[in-house]
């Protein structure tokens, strides 16, 4: 069947299905308790765009982006993926438009066709002067498996465009002379997400939109590129502009990856790039960097943000007056609960995720967000009850729905070196600790949060942890102390209470070079929940230099009783989000029941004796943590 027929089945049948089912009904969750409280003025409300159930003659929809243009008509793109939902196969990229804001959408388009081929990637922008749409996009030769495209990839950047609010698109057009160099010669990504035209300063009406490439030497990848790509006369010719290139080491490690960038325009007119980051040896998985100049070049290369939890993902930026928003997963080990977070100061902060806005607590990855008008928002997003690959779905809220901007929360003293005071989240009470007051904690949503310093991870270092707690709890998970990132594959440091295993437990989760995440981990024989003061001591001993163990040791010692396990070496915080939370496991889907009191983190390994001694334990010397928990201000 020739390609051109094809498309327009598709679009027929879609068509049919749509109108025989009234399959764009509104698919609308319950709104968050902010919203119920905003007196009417909070509207949100989403439903299912693409759907392979849906959308006859694909297997998968998967890239979502969107832009509105000049005459207000929404544009909502996607990958199809004929054959299944990998990335490297028969993938078309798909269209729904809406001239109603979001409320209602005509029927499946098909803009790019790939007959057989991968075109994906969509990047839209709209040139607010002359009303046309461009559609960045890459192609790349498709598989018949559902496997990724073989390295080197042989990936190629195109373009085309709409002068009739996207109702008919022109044939693409190879870019690969003006933006594709010859060294980079393997993966090459345009967007995914929309690109941005320039409003303010000597570069407004400058047309914008990132990519990442790679550079293959002819046995390996030995560096990756995350660069943007821009125009100064309306898209009729391209350069590359502001470029940051990390190098690939030959065992495969690398400091970042800056990927799949999403751009915003600022208030003084800088181009703030937030990327997706992947396996670098930094912490964090977003990056970021600035560009002044229009996008001509990076004020610095990408730098981590280790404290912004998420999992390794694309997401999306859009600026809302003085407010940026950035939509991704909120799970800082997988890809779920699709949040909403804010920046009041350009992006060089970002809301923890207790003070962001919670979209669903299902399956979600890829998004793009949009301006409908004044005060409306728009998030195409990927989600799911069981995969976040399931469907694509459009939902518009006001900016009142979002979660107001918070005054600072109440904060207890560290006392460490370089201490900063760390944040006290919920409500926890003050209760008689073993000298003087300690706090006690609820188990719903009472927790210790410090802001991330270099100081805080401890690498490759021996460490010793301290600290006394007091629980009754004969069930749930009960964490103490939590620094590093989470799950099987991020390197960590816990320390929890499990009343149901009759045990309490410590582990470490470790990277080293380039292979895979190993765990250790050591446990008591009983849980400790008699209501009493227990003194808990994780340590971490690598180093047998005072004959104290016979090799390295993971050991945890309470009340003087110790068990102990041998060591895993490498580090404990390494290309992960980073956060050190007391009471509290760094996805907050566990709290702790109970009372802390003189949390301390050394980044040694400190001997029997001198857990002994009161002036060690009254020094500040080696330590990174030094909680009293004795008061809080604020």
């Amino acid at each position: 069947m020739p390609s051109c027929l094809r498309a327009r089945l598709r679009s027929a049948l879609a068509t049919a299905a749509l109108t025989a089912a009234g399959l764009l009904a509104p698919l609308t969750p319950a709104p968050p308790a902010h919203a119920q409280s905003a007196g009417g003025a909070a509207e949100f409300e989403q439903q299912v765009l693409f759907k392979a159930a849906r959308d006859p003659g694909y297997a998968c929809f998967r890239i979502p982006a969107v832009v509105t243009t000049t005459a207000g008509t929404l544009l909502a793109f996607a990958e199809g993926r004929v054959l299944n939902c990998g990335d490297a196969a028969d993938i078309d990229i798909v269209l729904k438009r809406s001239t109603d804001g979001g409320r209602t959408w005509g029927p499946l388009q098909v803009v790019n066709e790939g007959a057989g081929d991968t075109h994906g990637n969509p990047a839209p922008v709209v040139d607010r002067a002359t009303g046309r749409i461009w559609l960045a996009e890459t192609y790349n030769t498709g598989r018949t498996d559902s496997g990724n495209c073989a390295v080197p990839c042989d990936r190629t950047p195109h373009l085309q465009y709409s002068d009739d609010d996207g109702l008919s698109w022109s044939r693409p057009r190879d870019l690969s002379g003006e933006i594709l160099p010859a060294d980079w010669n393997s993966w090459y990504a345009t967007g995914p997400v929309h690109g941005i035209q320039l409003t303010r300063g000597r570069y407004a009406g400058r047309l914008v939109f990132g990519v990442n490439t790679e550079t293959w030497n002819g046995s390996r990848v030995t560096a990756n590129h995350a660069a943007l790509i821009v125009s100064d006369d309306h898209g009729g010719h391209w350069r590359i502009g502001a470029t940051d290139s990390w190098p690939v080491a030959a065992d495969g490690t690398f400091r970042q990856k800056p990927s799949e960038l999403t751009l915003a325009e600022r208030g003084d007119g800088s181009i703030l790039v937030s990327g997706r980051e992947q396996d670098g040896t930094d912490l964090g998985h977003r990056t970021q960097a600035v560009s002044r100049d229009g996008g001509s070049s990076f004020t610095a290369p990408f730098r981590g943000l280790p404290g912004l939890y998420t999992p390794q993902v694309q997401g999306s930026l859009l600026r809302l007056g003085d407010r940026l928003l950035l939509a991704c997963p909120a799970d800082p080990d997988r890809r779920r609960t699709m949040m909403i977070r804010s920046s009041y100061d350009g992006g060089r902060t970002w809301d923890s995720v207790d003070r962001g806005t919670v979209v669903t607590t299902d399956w979600s990855g890829y998004s793009d967000l949009v301006r409908i008008g004044s005060g409306t928002v728009g998030l195409l997003y990927e989600g799911g009850a069981v995969d976040a690959r399931d469907e694509i779905r459009f939902a518009r809220f006001t900016e009142d729905w979002l979660a107001p901007r918070r005054g600072p929360d109440p904060v207890t003293a560290d006392l460490a070196p370089h201490g900063r005071p760390a944040a006290v989240l919920g409500d926890p009470e003050k209760t008689d600790g073993v000298s003087g007051n300690a706090l006690e904690f609820d188990g719903t949503g009472d927790a210790i949060r410090l802001p991330y310093r270099a100081g805080l991870p401890l690498g490759t270092k021996d460490f010793t942890v301290s600290l006394r707690f007091r629980y009754t709890a004969a069930a749930g998970e009960q964490p103490l102390l939590w620094m590093g990132g989470i799950g099987t594959g991020q390197p960590q440091v816990w320390l929890r209470a499990e009343p149901a295993n009759n045990r309490v437990q410590g582990l470490i989760t470790v990277r080293d070079g380039a292979g895979p995440p190993r765990t250790a981990a050591v446990r008591t024989a009983t849980a400790y929940n008699d209501g009493r003061w227990h003194h808990a001591v994780l340590r971490r001993d690598g180093d047998d230099s005072r004959g104290v163990r016979a090799g390295g040791r993971l050991s945890l010692t309470v009340d003087g009783t110790e068990t102990s396990v041998a060591d895993v070496p490498g580090s404990v915080s390494r290309n992960s989000p980073f956060g050190v939370h007391l009471g509290q496991r760094m996805d907050s889907r566990a709290f702790f029941t109970g009372a802390l009191d003189e949390v301390r983190v050394w980044d040694r390994a400190l001997t029997d004796a001198e857990l002994a001694d009161p002036e060690v334990l009254r020094s500040p010397q080696d330590t990174v943590v030094r909680l009293p928990l004795d008061r809080v201000r604020g």
